[in-house]
Formats: structure tokens, sequence, C-alpha cells
């Protein structure tokens, strides 16, 4: 049975009915719940409050307690829950970034109100407008998104959106059908687009780390040489202990990543490898290893130099600024490396080289990639070294240097049977 309440009111007729229903209880508390809308008559009021009852029984969504709540209000919910699933840090950096950006566009919007049109447009403007990435004369200039920014962009705000449905917010996500706007690349784009630009050619590596080996600072031969041979990530890399490291069997054990945020060395945190198959144990050359047992003899000299200072009475005391923790590459204080110090001092070394390209420590993963499959070693094998996180750019860089392969292959077996056919025509001839 409908209650109904009369209301003062500054419309025509001095007042209004409000109409209340009761509705199921909630179904995680068990409370009551009632409905209530108001009109200028009994009748509208009613109606009012039968559609919003029908609409709560039918999608479970309380209209009234919904509406105020905002994209940010729902934004920041859905996150503050997403960082308690043990997600890596690096992942929910990305994750926060992403909700930052939509929020700058629906923060202040009711999520109610926030239509597939409305969102299918900031795609498309991501897209076809994208970001001022410079001012040239007091005038901005526009670049596009890239793909792989409007899809992560495209993620994040579906999970919020699923989040928002989940808990009887709204009825439909209003990303869930979506379309990520696409390029059409020109002919000049293609050709500068070449798989070939995201690794070191063979004859380029050499050239670079004759650089190193000319120009290099302090670990740099370290770095890169461990980097190109081993096709491990920066990350896991600057994450190495010693104890990571047999030297009698050549091996290097790869259980963790080096993640750091502020790029201030004792910022540093040790997380999990991106994925189980990033777990594993790298064989790595003598030429190599034999550097790395070098720079230990090295290192344990800076440690002694470092570790211990002075008590002032004569003796000596462990140096609390000295950060024990037995890296492989750490400064002096013992804290470990940035990856943001790797890219700088190669990129000190590139302007060495003529090389052209804009490679980043990141590229040596594909030059691996490459080295490997000119060796000769199969598609799995590589994956497994490399632990493989992006199979896409693994199965891209493998299949571009065996096709280069396979031509060498098919003009030396043309070579060799014009030879033989050529022979043949000439004996008939005589």
């Amino acid at each position: 049975m409908p209650y109904y309440q009369k209301l003062k009111a500054n419309n025509k007729q001095g007042y209004r009915w409000r109409c209340v229903l009761e509705a199921p209880p909630c179904p995680s508390t068990g409370k009551r719940r009632q409905i209530s809308r108001t009109a200028d008559t009994k009748k509208e009021a009613l109606k009012r409050a039968e559609e919003a009852l029908k609409k709560l029984i039918e999608d479970g969504i309380d209209e009234k307690a919904v509406r105020h709540l905002t994209f940010e209000d729902i934004a920041n919910e859905w996150f503050d829950l997403y960082s308690k699933t043990g997600v890596k840090d690096s992942t929910l950096d990305q994750r926060q970034f992403q909700m930052n950006f939509l929020i700058k566009h629906f923060g202040k919007i009711k999520i109610t109100q926030i239509t597939s049109r409305m969102y299918q447009r900031l795609l498309n403007e991501m897209h076809d407008i994208g970001y001022v990435y410079k001012n040239v004369d007091g005038k901005p200039l526009y670049k596009s998104y890239s793909k792989n920014t409007i899809i992560n962009t495209n993620a994040t705000a579906n999970m919020i959106f699923n989040y928002a449905v989940q808990h009887k917010i709204i009825k439909e996500n209003p990303a869930k059908c979506a379309t990520i706007p696409e390029k059409v690349l020109t002919v000049e784009e293609i050709e500068n687009n070449s798989i070939e630009e995201t690794y070191f050619e063979k004859e380029e590596l050499e050239e670079f780390l004759r650089a190193v080996d000319q120009y290099g600072l302090y670990l740099d031969k370290e770095f890169f040489y461990l980097l190109a041979f081993s096709g491990m990530r920066t990350s896991e890399m600057l994450a190495l202990k010693w104890s990571d490291i047999n030297f009698d069997t050549n091996e290097v054990r790869i259980t963790k990543t080096n993640y750091n945020k502020t790029n201030n060395m004792k910022n540093y945190k040790l997380t999990p490898p991106k994925t189980n198959a990033s777990i594993r144990t790298i064989y790595i050359d003598d030429i190599v290893m034999k550097m790395l047992k070098e720079h230990k003899a090295r290192q344990n000299k800076i440690i002694m130099a470092n570790r211990m200072i002075p008590d002032g009475k004569g003796g000596f005391m462990k140096n609390p600024d000295f950060h024990d923790r037995n890296f492989v590459f750490a400064h002096k204080n013992g804290y470990p490396y940035t990856k943001k110090h790797v890219y700088e001092r190669m990129k000190r070394l590139m302007v060495k080289t003529a090389i052209t390209k804009h490679l980043t420590p990141h590229s040596f993963r594909h030059t691996h990639i490459s080295l490997l499959a000119e060796a000769g070693v199969d598609l799995t094998s590589i994956m497994n070294r490399v632990g493989h996180d992006d199979q896409e750019t693994t199965l891209k860089v493998y299949t571009h240097v065996t096709e280069k392969m396979k031509q060498k292959t098919n003009k030396k077996i043309q070579k060799y049977f014009t030879e033989i056919l050529s022979n043949v025509s000439n004996l008939r001839e005589m």
C-alpha cells in the first residue's frame, strides 16, 4: 500500500504529494528499504514511485541513492579496492595514471549520465586530436595518443564501469562496446615503422659495443654486454644480487625486478617478475661472466672502503649510510642503480656512433631475440630464455629475422642451381 505525505510547496496549489512504497530489503544488510517520489499530484507521485521501484527490482539500482555519485567518486572507490588485489606497483601506477586521465574528462559528471556516445567521443579525440606535445611560436602542436595508450586507457575505463555495474550503480557499462580507433598508415610511415627500427642489427651492435669499450664509464661495459647477451629486462638486471649468479655453471637466476617510481636510488622496491614465465635461469657466455667476476673483485674493494667508518675511539663501526644488500650493480653506498641511470648512459654512448635509430635499453631484448634467431635457436627456446612477456613482439622479430635468413638461403640455392643449369646448357650446345 502506498503512503502519501502532503508537503508545502511554492507551486500554484501551494503543496506537493510524496508517495512512499515499500521496497525489497537491502540484500547485503537485510535492512528495510523504501522508495519515495514527489510530484504535484498523488497520481504522478505514485507513477514515479512505481517506476523507481520497478527499476530497483529489475536492475537492483536505487536511483535516488546513486544519482549523486560522480565518475570520480566511483573511480576512486574502484582504485582503492584494486590496489588491494596484489597487482605490481608498476601496474598500479599505470592504472592510476589512466584513471586520472579519465577523471580529467569525466570526473564531475554523474556516472549514471555517462553514455556510450560520450565515451566513444573521448576515444576518438585521443586518436584524432591527442595532446599538446610542444608549443611553436606560442601555438600548440598536437600529437595523437598511441594505440597502446588508448587500449590501456580503455581497459581501465572498463574496470571502473564494470565495478559500477557490479555494485548496482549503473545498469550497463558504457565502455563495453567501444571501438578503438585505428590509424591508416601511409606508405612512408609503414616503411619507417620497420621492426628493424626496434633493435640493433648485428653490425650496429658491434658498433655500439665498440663505443662502450672506447668511451664507456664505470659499469657501462657490464650493463650493456649483459643486456645484449642475456635478453633480460633492465629492471631484472638492476635487481640482481651476487647470490643469483653461479660462476661455476655460467648461469644467472632471474627471480625479481627493481621497481623505482621516483628514480631516487633509495626509493627502490624489489618486486616479483612480470609473469611466472619471467622466473628463469639464463646461461651466460664465458666473456660476459669473466666481466662480472672482475667487477665483483673491484666491488669488494669498494665495499671494504665504505662499509666501515671510524668510530671516533680509534676503532671502526658499521657505516649507517651503507646499504649492504649484495646488489651486483650498486653505488658506493650499496644502493642499486636506477633504470634512468642506465638509459642516460646509453643515450650518452649512442651519440658516439653513427646509429640513427631511436633505441633504448629495452631494445637489447629485441636485439637478443634477433641474435638467437640468426643462430638458429627455435622460437619456444627463445621465449623461455627472455621470459616472454610480449609474445607479439618476440614473434615479429623472430619472423623478420628468419624471413631474411630464408631469402639469403634462396639466393644461395638459386646461385648454385643456376651454375648447374648453365653447365647443362653448355653441354647441350657442344
